[in-house]
Protein backbone atom coordinates (compact mmCIF):
# COMPACT_ATOMS: atom_id res chain seq x y z
CA UNK A 1 0.00 0.00 0.00
CA UNK A 2 1.56 3.34 -1.12
CA UNK A 3 2.21 5.51 1.70
CA UNK A 4 -0.06 8.52 0.89
CA UNK A 5 -3.26 5.76 0.68
CA UNK A 6 -2.15 5.04 4.20
CA UNK A 7 -2.02 8.57 5.04
CA UNK A 8 -5.75 8.80 3.60
CA UNK A 9 -6.94 6.22 5.31
CA UNK A 10 -5.90 7.73 8.68
CA UNK A 11 -7.19 11.03 7.71
CA UNK A 12 -10.78 9.09 6.56
CA UNK A 13 -10.49 7.49 10.08
CA UNK A 14 -10.62 10.56 11.82
CA UNK A 15 -13.59 12.01 10.09
CA UNK A 16 -15.35 9.10 10.73
CA UNK A 17 -14.60 9.43 14.10
CA UNK A 18 -17.11 10.73 16.42
CA UNK A 19 -20.07 10.63 13.60
CA UNK A 20 -22.20 8.93 16.47
CA UNK A 21 -22.35 10.24 20.01
CA UNK A 22 -24.81 7.56 22.27
CA UNK A 23 -24.91 10.03 25.70
CA UNK A 24 -28.33 11.57 26.63
CA UNK A 25 -28.77 15.26 25.51
CA UNK A 26 -28.37 17.21 29.03
CA UNK A 27 -30.65 18.96 29.98
CA UNK A 28 -30.14 21.11 33.80
CA UNK A 29 -32.89 19.63 35.85
CA UNK A 30 -35.30 21.97 37.39
CA UNK A 31 -34.49 23.97 40.63
CA UNK A 32 -37.03 22.09 43.52
CA UNK A 33 -37.17 25.55 45.20
CA UNK A 34 -38.94 28.75 45.34
CA UNK A 35 -38.42 31.10 41.92
CA UNK A 36 -37.53 34.01 44.84
CA UNK A 37 -37.28 34.91 48.23
CA UNK A 38 -39.82 36.51 50.54
CA UNK A 39 -38.88 38.50 53.11
CA UNK A 40 -40.82 41.04 55.54
CA UNK A 41 -39.34 44.35 54.60
CA UNK A 42 -38.95 47.07 57.25
CA UNK A 43 -42.57 48.62 57.14
CA UNK A 44 -43.85 44.65 57.60
CA UNK A 45 -45.01 44.39 54.10
CA UNK A 46 -44.04 41.47 51.60
CA UNK A 47 -40.92 42.46 49.34
CA UNK A 48 -39.72 40.17 46.93
CA UNK A 49 -36.95 41.15 44.61
CA UNK A 50 -36.59 41.23 41.01
CA UNK A 51 -33.13 41.93 41.03
CA UNK A 52 -31.24 40.07 37.97
CA UNK A 53 -27.26 40.72 39.30
CA UNK A 54 -25.52 37.65 40.39
CA UNK A 55 -23.60 36.94 43.74
CA UNK A 56 -20.44 35.62 42.01
CA UNK A 57 -19.88 39.11 40.05
CA UNK A 58 -19.19 41.00 43.46
CA UNK A 59 -15.94 41.03 44.39
CA UNK A 60 -14.69 41.01 48.14
CA UNK A 61 -12.21 43.79 47.75
CA UNK A 62 -15.62 45.68 47.14
CA UNK A 63 -17.54 43.99 49.77
CA UNK A 64 -15.39 44.36 52.89
CA UNK A 65 -14.16 48.18 52.52
CA UNK A 66 -11.94 47.40 56.18
CA UNK A 67 -8.40 47.66 55.21
CA UNK A 68 -6.91 45.39 58.09
CA UNK A 69 -9.91 42.79 57.04
CA UNK A 70 -8.78 43.34 53.56
CA UNK A 71 -5.13 42.79 54.36
CA UNK A 72 -6.11 39.48 56.21
CA UNK A 73 -7.96 38.31 53.28
CA UNK A 74 -4.93 38.62 51.35
CA UNK A 75 -2.98 36.85 53.35
CA UNK A 76 -5.14 34.03 53.54
CA UNK A 77 -5.19 33.66 49.88
CA UNK A 78 -1.59 33.64 49.41
CA UNK A 79 -0.59 31.44 52.38
CA UNK A 80 -3.73 28.82 53.56
CA UNK A 81 -2.52 25.33 52.79
CA UNK A 82 -6.63 24.40 52.22
CA UNK A 83 -6.38 26.72 49.35
CA UNK A 84 -3.40 25.70 47.72
CA UNK A 85 -4.00 21.97 47.62
CA UNK A 86 -7.70 22.92 46.08
CA UNK A 87 -5.32 24.99 43.30
CA UNK A 88 -3.01 22.07 43.00
CA UNK A 89 -6.00 19.99 42.64
CA UNK A 90 -7.13 21.86 39.62
CA UNK A 91 -3.76 21.38 37.84
CA UNK A 92 -4.05 17.44 38.75
CA UNK A 93 -7.23 17.66 37.26
CA UNK A 94 -6.08 19.47 34.34
CA UNK A 95 -3.54 17.65 32.93
CA UNK A 96 -5.83 14.40 33.71
CA UNK A 97 -8.10 15.69 30.92
CA UNK A 98 -5.42 16.60 28.60
CA UNK A 99 -4.13 13.32 28.65
CA UNK A 100 -7.98 11.78 27.71
CA UNK A 101 -8.22 14.18 25.07
CA UNK A 102 -5.66 13.31 23.75
CA UNK A 103 -7.13 9.79 22.85
CA UNK A 104 -9.05 11.48 20.16
CA UNK A 105 -6.20 12.14 17.76
CA UNK A 106 -3.87 9.75 16.60
CA UNK A 107 -0.59 8.75 18.13
CA UNK A 108 2.09 9.28 15.56
CA UNK A 109 5.66 7.83 16.77
CA UNK A 110 8.71 7.30 14.41
CA UNK A 111 11.08 4.73 14.84
CA UNK A 112 14.01 3.55 13.78
CA UNK A 113 15.92 0.06 14.61
CA UNK A 114 18.67 -2.43 13.67
CA UNK A 115 19.40 -6.18 14.08
CA UNK A 116 22.56 -8.37 12.84
CA UNK A 117 21.83 -12.10 13.86
CA UNK A 118 24.88 -14.65 12.56
CA UNK A 119 24.07 -18.51 11.69
CA UNK A 120 26.51 -21.23 12.24
CA UNK A 121 27.45 -23.00 9.20
CA UNK A 122 26.01 -26.10 11.06
CA UNK A 123 22.90 -24.68 9.82
CA UNK A 124 23.56 -22.65 7.04
CA UNK A 125 23.58 -26.23 4.84
CA UNK A 126 26.34 -24.30 2.86
CA UNK A 127 28.83 -25.10 5.59
CA UNK A 128 30.17 -21.46 5.73
CA UNK A 129 28.67 -19.45 8.56
CA UNK A 130 25.96 -16.25 7.40
CA UNK A 131 25.79 -12.87 9.22
CA UNK A 132 22.67 -11.20 8.22
CA UNK A 133 21.29 -7.36 8.95
CA UNK A 134 18.49 -5.52 8.70
CA UNK A 135 17.56 -1.88 9.28
CA UNK A 136 14.44 -0.04 9.42
CA UNK A 137 12.81 3.50 9.70
CA UNK A 138 9.33 4.25 10.12
CA UNK A 139 6.60 6.44 11.19
CA UNK A 140 3.03 4.42 12.62
CA UNK A 141 0.16 5.05 13.66
CA UNK A 142 -0.85 3.08 16.96
CA UNK A 143 -3.87 1.10 17.56
CA UNK A 144 -5.91 4.18 16.94
CA UNK A 145 -9.51 3.77 17.89
CA UNK A 146 -11.92 4.68 15.37
CA UNK A 147 -14.67 6.61 17.41
CA UNK A 148 -17.68 6.40 15.65
CA UNK A 149 -20.49 5.58 19.00
CA UNK A 150 -19.11 8.26 20.78
CA UNK A 151 -17.17 6.51 23.38
CA UNK A 152 -13.34 7.96 23.34
CA UNK A 153 -15.05 12.08 22.91
CA UNK A 154 -17.86 11.27 25.96
CA UNK A 155 -14.29 9.84 27.91
CA UNK A 156 -13.24 13.40 27.01
CA UNK A 157 -16.15 15.13 27.88
CA UNK A 158 -16.46 13.36 31.06
CA UNK A 159 -12.90 14.08 32.63
CA UNK A 160 -13.54 18.02 30.84
CA UNK A 161 -16.53 18.29 33.02
CA UNK A 162 -14.43 16.71 36.27
CA UNK A 163 -11.76 19.70 35.70
CA UNK A 164 -14.20 21.93 35.60
CA UNK A 165 -15.78 20.89 38.84
CA UNK A 166 -12.45 21.05 40.51
CA UNK A 167 -12.19 24.54 39.32
CA UNK A 168 -15.48 25.37 40.99
CA UNK A 169 -14.84 23.60 44.35
CA UNK A 170 -11.33 26.17 44.35
CA UNK A 171 -14.16 28.82 43.97
CA UNK A 172 -15.89 27.38 46.84
CA UNK A 173 -12.66 26.85 49.04
CA UNK A 174 -11.92 30.63 48.28
CA UNK A 175 -15.45 31.55 49.02
CA UNK A 176 -15.15 29.90 52.51
CA UNK A 177 -11.75 31.08 53.50
CA UNK A 178 -12.69 35.28 53.03
CA UNK A 179 -16.22 34.47 55.14
CA UNK A 180 -14.07 32.51 57.91
CA UNK A 181 -11.12 34.82 58.12
CA UNK A 182 -14.00 38.16 58.09
CA UNK A 183 -15.69 35.76 61.00
CA UNK A 184 -12.28 35.22 62.90
CA UNK A 185 -11.39 38.54 62.40
CA UNK A 186 -14.89 39.82 64.06
CA UNK A 187 -14.87 37.62 66.68
CA UNK A 188 -11.73 38.34 67.95
CA UNK A 189 -12.89 42.19 67.89
CA UNK A 190 -15.91 41.35 69.34
CA UNK A 191 -13.81 38.95 72.31
CA UNK A 192 -11.60 42.41 72.68
CA UNK A 193 -14.34 44.35 73.28
CA UNK A 194 -16.22 41.82 75.90
CA UNK A 195 -12.43 42.12 77.67
CA UNK A 196 -12.63 45.77 77.51
CA UNK A 197 -15.89 45.66 79.37
CA UNK A 198 -14.74 42.62 81.99
CA UNK A 199 -11.47 44.86 82.77
CA UNK A 200 -13.55 48.07 83.24
CA UNK A 201 -15.89 46.34 84.99
CA UNK A 202 -13.15 44.97 87.43
CA UNK A 203 -11.81 48.29 87.87
CA UNK A 204 -14.76 50.36 88.93
CA UNK A 205 -15.75 47.24 91.12
CA UNK A 206 -12.51 47.41 92.33
CA UNK A 207 -12.36 50.94 93.22
CA UNK A 208 -16.00 50.74 94.90
CA UNK A 209 -14.62 47.47 96.92
CA UNK A 210 -11.62 49.53 98.52
CA UNK A 211 -13.79 52.44 99.26
CA UNK A 212 -16.61 50.32 101.27
CA UNK A 213 -13.87 48.42 102.90
CA UNK A 214 -11.95 51.79 104.10
CA UNK A 215 -16.04 52.63 105.32
CA UNK A 216 -16.43 49.68 106.94
CA UNK A 217 -13.51 50.06 108.91
CA UNK A 218 -15.00 53.01 110.19
CA UNK A 219 -17.96 51.52 110.78
CA UNK A 220 -19.96 53.49 108.23
CA UNK A 221 -20.70 50.11 106.08
CA UNK A 222 -21.70 46.77 106.99
CA UNK A 223 -19.55 43.45 106.68
CA UNK A 224 -22.42 42.23 104.21
CA UNK A 225 -22.04 44.92 101.67
CA UNK A 226 -18.18 44.25 101.96
CA UNK A 227 -18.65 40.55 100.94
CA UNK A 228 -21.41 41.22 98.29
CA UNK A 229 -18.89 44.14 96.79
CA UNK A 230 -16.70 40.98 96.92
CA UNK A 231 -18.34 38.51 95.10
CA UNK A 232 -18.99 41.21 92.31
CA UNK A 233 -15.05 41.88 92.20
CA UNK A 234 -14.28 38.69 91.85
CA UNK A 235 -17.02 37.92 89.57
CA UNK A 236 -15.22 40.53 87.17
CA UNK A 237 -11.79 38.77 87.38
CA UNK A 238 -13.20 35.39 86.04
CA UNK A 239 -14.68 37.01 83.81
CA UNK A 240 -10.99 38.80 82.85
CA UNK A 241 -9.11 35.53 83.00
CA UNK A 242 -11.97 34.31 80.71
CA UNK A 243 -11.98 36.61 77.93
CA UNK A 244 -8.24 36.70 77.74
CA UNK A 245 -7.85 33.17 76.79
CA UNK A 246 -10.09 33.71 74.64
CA UNK A 247 -8.72 36.48 72.74
CA UNK A 248 -5.30 34.40 72.43
CA UNK A 249 -7.27 31.45 71.07
CA UNK A 250 -8.85 33.75 68.49
CA UNK A 251 -5.44 35.16 67.35
CA UNK A 252 -4.71 31.40 67.03
CA UNK A 253 -7.38 30.11 65.51
CA UNK A 254 -7.10 33.52 62.40
CA UNK A 255 -3.01 32.51 62.14
CA UNK A 256 -4.18 28.84 61.24
CA UNK A 257 -6.72 29.97 58.25
CA UNK A 258 -3.90 33.01 57.40
CA UNK A 259 -1.43 29.91 57.33
CA UNK A 260 1.38 32.78 59.07
CA UNK A 261 1.55 34.58 62.08
CA UNK A 262 -1.04 37.73 62.26
CA UNK A 263 1.11 41.07 61.94
CA UNK A 264 0.60 43.03 64.98
CA UNK A 265 -0.59 45.96 63.04
CA UNK A 266 -3.51 43.72 61.55
CA UNK A 267 -4.62 42.52 64.51
CA UNK A 268 -8.33 44.47 65.36
CA UNK A 269 -8.97 47.31 68.11
CA UNK A 270 -12.85 46.88 69.27
CA UNK A 271 -16.25 45.71 67.62
CA UNK A 272 -17.20 49.04 66.37
CA UNK A 273 -19.92 50.00 63.36
CA UNK A 274 -16.92 50.87 61.46
CA UNK A 275 -16.34 47.23 60.84
CA UNK A 276 -20.14 47.44 59.09
CA UNK A 277 -18.91 47.78 55.23
CA UNK A 278 -21.28 45.26 54.48
CA UNK A 279 -23.94 46.59 51.87
CA UNK A 280 -27.57 46.43 52.33
CA UNK A 281 -29.13 43.55 50.88
CA UNK A 282 -33.21 43.69 50.01
CA UNK A 283 -35.80 41.31 51.76
CA UNK A 284 -35.89 38.96 48.62
CA UNK A 285 -33.68 37.96 46.17
CA UNK A 286 -34.61 35.98 43.17
CA UNK A 287 -33.51 32.23 43.77
CA UNK A 288 -32.07 31.69 40.33
CA UNK A 289 -28.85 33.69 41.82
CA UNK A 290 -28.42 30.36 43.44
CA UNK A 291 -27.21 28.83 40.31
CA UNK A 292 -23.97 30.81 40.04
CA UNK A 293 -22.40 29.29 43.14
CA UNK A 294 -20.07 27.40 42.65
CA UNK A 295 -20.90 25.15 45.18
CA UNK A 296 -23.99 24.35 42.77
CA UNK A 297 -21.87 24.42 39.79
CA UNK A 298 -19.56 22.21 40.87
CA UNK A 299 -22.22 19.53 41.45
CA UNK A 300 -24.04 20.84 37.81
CA UNK A 301 -20.65 19.92 36.32
CA UNK A 302 -20.52 16.46 37.97
CA UNK A 303 -24.29 15.86 36.75
CA UNK A 304 -22.85 16.26 33.10
CA UNK A 305 -19.96 14.22 33.61
CA UNK A 306 -21.97 11.37 34.86
CA UNK A 307 -23.98 11.99 31.35
CA UNK A 308 -21.48 11.95 29.49
CA UNK A 309 -20.24 8.31 31.20
CA UNK A 310 -23.77 6.87 29.85
CA UNK A 311 -22.63 7.92 26.30
CA UNK A 312 -19.03 5.49 27.31
CA UNK A 313 -21.15 2.77 28.62
CA UNK A 314 -23.27 2.31 25.39
CA UNK A 315 -20.61 2.16 23.35
CA UNK A 316 -19.66 -1.14 24.98
CA UNK A 317 -22.38 -2.25 22.91
CA UNK A 318 -20.79 -1.37 20.12
CA UNK A 319 -17.92 -2.14 17.75
CA UNK A 320 -14.39 -1.10 18.34
CA UNK A 321 -12.15 -0.48 15.76
CA UNK A 322 -7.89 0.31 15.85
CA UNK A 323 -6.03 0.99 13.20
CA UNK A 324 -2.36 0.51 13.54
CA UNK A 325 -0.11 1.51 10.28
CA UNK A 326 3.11 2.19 9.79
CA UNK A 327 5.24 3.47 6.58
CA UNK A 328 9.66 4.04 6.32
CA UNK A 329 12.24 2.00 4.63
CA UNK A 330 14.04 -1.14 5.26
CA UNK A 331 17.40 -2.37 4.22
CA UNK A 332 19.87 -5.25 4.91
CA UNK A 333 22.60 -2.12 4.65
CA UNK A 334 22.39 1.09 6.74
CA UNK A 335 23.81 3.07 4.02
CA UNK A 336 21.00 2.09 1.64
CA UNK A 337 18.10 2.43 4.48
CA UNK A 338 16.56 5.52 2.00
CA UNK A 339 17.49 4.66 -1.41
CA UNK A 340 14.89 3.61 -4.02
CA UNK A 341 13.05 0.47 -3.49
CA UNK A 342 13.62 0.68 0.14
CA UNK A 343 10.04 1.70 1.10
CA UNK A 344 7.80 -0.54 3.03
CA UNK A 345 4.35 -0.04 5.35
CA UNK A 346 2.13 -2.41 6.89
CA UNK A 347 -1.20 -1.64 7.77
CA UNK A 348 -3.45 -3.48 10.30
CA UNK A 349 -7.02 -2.77 11.47
CA UNK A 350 -8.74 -4.59 14.11
CA UNK A 351 -12.70 -4.70 14.87
CA UNK A 352 -13.87 -6.15 18.08
CA UNK A 353 -17.44 -6.78 18.51
CA UNK A 354 -19.05 -8.59 21.95
CA UNK A 355 -20.85 -10.92 21.51
CA UNK A 356 -21.09 -12.57 25.09
CA UNK A 357 -19.94 -11.07 28.32
CA UNK A 358 -22.05 -12.75 30.70
CA UNK A 359 -24.43 -8.93 31.22
CA UNK A 360 -21.18 -6.59 32.10
CA UNK A 361 -21.70 -4.15 29.80
CA UNK A 362 -25.51 -4.02 30.49
CA UNK A 363 -24.69 -3.68 34.04
CA UNK A 364 -22.00 -0.70 33.70
CA UNK A 365 -24.96 0.78 31.37
CA UNK A 366 -27.23 0.16 34.29
CA UNK A 367 -24.67 1.69 36.98
CA UNK A 368 -23.72 4.74 34.53
CA UNK A 369 -27.35 5.54 34.44
CA UNK A 370 -28.05 5.33 38.51
CA UNK A 371 -24.96 7.27 38.87
CA UNK A 372 -26.15 9.97 36.93
CA UNK A 373 -29.64 9.83 39.35
CA UNK A 374 -27.72 9.95 42.13
CA UNK A 375 -25.80 13.21 40.06
CA UNK A 376 -29.25 14.69 39.58
CA UNK A 377 -31.04 13.82 43.26
CA UNK A 378 -27.43 15.34 44.70
CA UNK A 379 -27.56 18.22 42.47
CA UNK A 380 -31.36 18.93 43.53
CA UNK A 381 -30.78 18.85 47.28
CA UNK A 382 -27.35 21.39 46.85
CA UNK A 383 -30.01 23.69 45.14
CA UNK A 384 -32.24 22.71 47.88
CA UNK A 385 -29.55 23.65 50.86
CA UNK A 386 -28.26 26.94 49.15
CA UNK A 387 -31.90 28.57 49.64
CA UNK A 388 -32.45 27.43 52.83
CA UNK A 389 -29.22 28.89 53.73
CA UNK A 390 -29.98 31.95 52.31
CA UNK A 391 -33.77 31.63 53.83
CA UNK A 392 -32.69 31.29 57.10
CA UNK A 393 -29.92 34.44 56.80
CA UNK A 394 -32.06 36.54 55.63
CA UNK A 395 -34.88 35.84 58.27
CA UNK A 396 -31.87 35.79 60.71
CA UNK A 397 -30.98 39.27 59.25
CA UNK A 398 -34.35 40.99 59.67
CA UNK A 399 -34.40 39.28 63.55
CA UNK A 400 -31.03 40.59 64.29
CA UNK A 401 -31.73 43.72 63.71
CA UNK A 402 -35.06 43.91 65.45
CA UNK A 403 -33.02 42.17 67.97
CA UNK A 404 -30.10 44.88 67.93
CA UNK A 405 -32.41 47.98 68.61
CA UNK A 406 -33.83 46.31 71.71
CA UNK A 407 -30.75 45.54 73.36
CA UNK A 408 -29.70 49.21 72.89
CA UNK A 409 -32.80 50.10 74.90
CA UNK A 410 -32.12 47.19 77.24
CA UNK A 411 -28.80 48.74 78.04
CA UNK A 412 -30.37 51.70 78.61
CA UNK A 413 -32.81 51.47 80.73
CA UNK A 414 -30.61 48.74 82.37
CA UNK A 415 -27.87 51.88 82.69
CA UNK A 416 -30.63 53.90 84.75
CA UNK A 417 -31.85 51.31 86.59
CA UNK A 418 -28.45 50.87 87.95
CA UNK A 419 -28.08 54.75 88.74
CA UNK A 420 -31.83 54.98 90.62
CA UNK A 421 -30.25 51.51 92.54
CA UNK A 422 -27.09 53.35 93.37
CA UNK A 423 -29.15 57.01 94.57
CA UNK A 424 -31.28 54.69 96.51
CA UNK A 425 -28.40 52.98 98.51
CA UNK A 426 -26.39 56.10 99.09
CA UNK A 427 -29.73 57.51 100.88
CA UNK A 428 -30.47 54.50 102.83
CA UNK A 429 -33.23 53.49 101.22
CA UNK A 430 -32.41 49.99 99.44
CA UNK A 431 -29.69 47.28 100.67
CA UNK A 432 -26.54 47.01 98.21
CA UNK A 433 -28.08 43.87 97.16
CA UNK A 434 -30.43 46.08 94.76
CA UNK A 435 -27.78 47.88 93.64
CA UNK A 436 -25.78 44.21 92.77
CA UNK A 437 -28.78 42.98 90.84
CA UNK A 438 -28.48 46.46 88.14
CA UNK A 439 -24.78 46.28 88.02
CA UNK A 440 -25.27 42.25 86.85
CA UNK A 441 -27.87 43.18 84.64
CA UNK A 442 -26.34 46.50 83.46
CA UNK A 443 -23.30 44.44 82.69
CA UNK A 444 -25.14 41.43 81.34
CA UNK A 445 -26.88 43.70 78.69
CA UNK A 446 -23.69 45.30 77.79
CA UNK A 447 -22.03 42.02 76.78
CA UNK A 448 -25.11 40.86 75.24
CA UNK A 449 -25.04 44.00 73.41
CA UNK A 450 -21.42 42.94 72.11
CA UNK A 451 -23.19 39.07 71.12
CA UNK A 452 -25.69 40.66 69.25
CA UNK A 453 -23.66 43.27 67.01
CA UNK A 454 -21.17 40.17 66.22
CA UNK A 455 -24.24 38.37 65.21
CA UNK A 456 -25.65 41.38 62.99
CA UNK A 457 -22.01 41.64 61.07
CA UNK A 458 -21.39 38.11 60.23
CA UNK A 459 -25.13 37.54 59.64
CA UNK A 460 -23.75 40.09 56.36
CA UNK A 461 -21.01 37.81 56.02
CA UNK A 462 -22.93 34.51 55.94
CA UNK A 463 -24.92 36.63 53.31
CA UNK A 464 -22.23 36.60 51.32
CA UNK A 465 -21.31 33.35 51.33
CA UNK A 466 -24.60 31.56 50.68
CA UNK A 467 -25.11 34.07 47.79
CA UNK A 468 -22.32 32.90 46.45
CA UNK A 469 -19.51 36.03 46.99
CA UNK A 470 -21.64 38.70 47.96
CA UNK A 471 -24.22 40.96 45.71
CA UNK A 472 -24.74 43.64 43.52
CA UNK A 473 -25.23 47.24 45.22
CA UNK A 474 -28.08 47.43 42.41
CA UNK A 475 -29.77 45.22 44.43
CA UNK A 476 -30.29 47.30 47.76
Amino acid sequence: MPRSLTLSLIAAAMVLAGCANLAPTYERPAAPVPASYSGVAPDGTTATATATATAADIDWRTFFADTKLRSLIELALTNNRDLRVAVLNIEQARAQYRVQDAQTLPTVNAAGSGTAARTPASLTGTGAAITSHQYSANVGVSAYELDLFGRVRNLSAQALEQFLATEQARRTTQISLVAEVTTAYLTWAADLERLALAQETLRSQGDSYKLTQMRFELGAASALTLRQLQTSVESARVDVARYTGQVAQDRNALALLLGTPVPEALAPNALGDSLNALPELPAGVPSDLLLRRPDLLQSEHQLKAATANIGVARAAFYPRISLTATAGSSSTDLSSLFKAGSGSWSFIPQISLPIFDGGANQANLDGAKAAQGIAVAQYEKAIQTAFREVADALVQRSAVGDQLQAQNALVQSSGDVLQMSQARFDRGVDSYLDVLDAQRSWYSARQTLIATRLARLTNGVTLYKALGGGWSAAQS
